[in-house]
């Protein structure tokens, strides 16, 4: 749904799809919110997990959200990436959800983990 894992053929052209300064430097208004979360992960079980799983995983050629190459973007880039969408790479815009839905499913996907993060 947001970005292309490392080793997945979206990765070569997530190379270049990069959210411009202005959208990256967003904050996340709902960090720290009570039910942000929650709310995120029904949000993300209805509209993302047919293609990156229910654990962000990814399924087939869609990113595997929880790598680093996804958890180091800023929540400004994740959240600009979900509104454009990479159609090119098979990732459809979202912008037709609410600025607080996206915003709720990007603090869910900050809570996801991958090899890469043990500790998270």
């Amino acid at each position: 749904m947001i970005a292309a894992a490392a080793g997945s053929p979206q990765n070569k052209s997530d190379s270049k799809w990069v959210a411009p300064a202005d959208a990256a430097a967003k904050k996340n208004p709902l960090i720290g919110t009570s039910g942000a979360v929650a709310a995120g992960k029904k949000l993300f079980l209805r509209h993302c997990a047919e293609c990156h799983g229910e654990d962000g995983a990814g399924i087939q050629d869609a990113a595997d959200l929880r790598v680093l190459q996804v958890q180091n973007q800023s929540d400004g880039s994740l959240f600009w990436k979900m509104t454009n969408g990479n159609v090119k790479a098979g990732m459809p815009p979202f912008a037709r959800l609410s600025d607080t839905e996206r915003w709720q499913i990007v603090c869910f996907v900050r809570t996801l983990k991958g090899d890469e993060h043990p500790e998270k």
